[in-house]
């Protein structure tokens, strides 16, 4: 899934992986935590231009294990 995600999947293993996704609830929700991450780090550096201090970061984990549920 981190190979699709960077683009670096080839044809044959994006249908293997599609294929395994659909019998496998784990991977599934391993593919869906990705997805909510994806979308935290998105919207958190997309508004950023100047670098995070030590707080800012503690406060991403915080906010990604609790979107996480860990």
């Amino acid at each position: 899934m981190e190979k699709r995600n960077a683009n670096t999947i080839s044809s044959r293993e994006k249908r293997k992986l599609n294929m395994h996704l659909m019998i496998c609830k784990w991977c599934r929700m391993y593919k869906q935590k990705l997805e909510v991450l994806d979308k935290i780090l998105a919207s958190t550096f997309a508004e950023r231009e100047t670098e995070i201090n030590d707080s800012e970061i503690q406060n991403f984990k915080n906010k990604m294990f609790n979107k996480l549920n860990f």
